[in-house]
């Protein structure tokens, strides 16, 4: 049966506007991206095969080009789609850090950081770059590679700071493995840049740790 022939409230694109995106099965919403089925399915049945075959949404979009392409009723053409999509996900999230409001919300950040970090297949180091109210500077990304005392340098950090003017800072790394909690390592580079930083008068508010969780340092008491 096609989707046209579903009652109304059980189609996704007519569920979507009755109810909101958030009443829709991760199926529904990959349903209405895709558009159409193939041959004797529905854009519900593909999208329910494509998630089953990749193992869940998220290892669907962090798919290679390649092995996105293999899968039946996809392409170049959708996997571009999906790229856009994803980083205007990205950008938006962004947005909403960078509206002049003070950052009084962890999980806010913990939300941006985790869509901007997590499909990371290498070790990235990130600071927010903050003002006098806590108000978003500049994100940027500064070293790649495992994070420790060899790769992430204090002077650097201390120099971005003081270019951007900044009053307090933010870190963040991922862990491509995917298990979030700080290591040793992580501790150690920690205090060091809180060392380095305090001598030009610059707060160090958290390092976050983005795996499949967000976790902060500073709330297990590690800063």
């Amino acid at each position: 049966m096609a989707i046209t022939d579903w009652p109304i409230d059980e189609r996704p694109r007519e569920k979507l506007l009755q109810r909101g995106a958030e009443a829709l099965s991760d199926a529904e919403l990959l349903a209405i991206f895709l558009r159409t089925g193939t041959r004797g399915k529905t854009a519900v049945d593909l999208a329910r095969e494509l998630i089953q075959e990749f193992g869940s949404l998220r290892a669907l979009f962090e798919a290679t080009q390649e092995r996105f392409c293999q899968a039946n009723g996809l392409g170049d053409a959708k996997y571009v789609q999906l790229q856009a999509v994803l980083e205007m996900s990205k950008r938006y999230l962004f947005e909403s850090l960078e509206r002049g409001e003070p950052l009084s919300d962890p999980d806010t950040v913990r939300f941006y950081l985790k869509a901007r970090l997590r499909d990371y297949r290498h070790e990235v180091f990130c600071c927010l770059f903050l003002d006098t109210r806590h108000r978003v500077i500049q994100f940027d990304e500064l070293f790649q590679g495992t994070i420790d005392s060899a790769s992430v340098y204090p002077r650097e950090v201390v120099k971005r700071a003081l270019h951007y003017n900044a009053a307090a800072v933010i870190f963040a790394h991922n862990h491509p493995s995917g298990i979030a909690e700080p290591s040793n390592a992580d501790e150690r580079i920690t205090q060091k840049l809180k060392e380095a930083l305090g001598l030009i008068e610059v707060r160090v508010l958290d390092h976050f740790v983005v795996g499949e969780q967000v976790v902060s340092m500073a709330e297990r008491g590690l800063i």
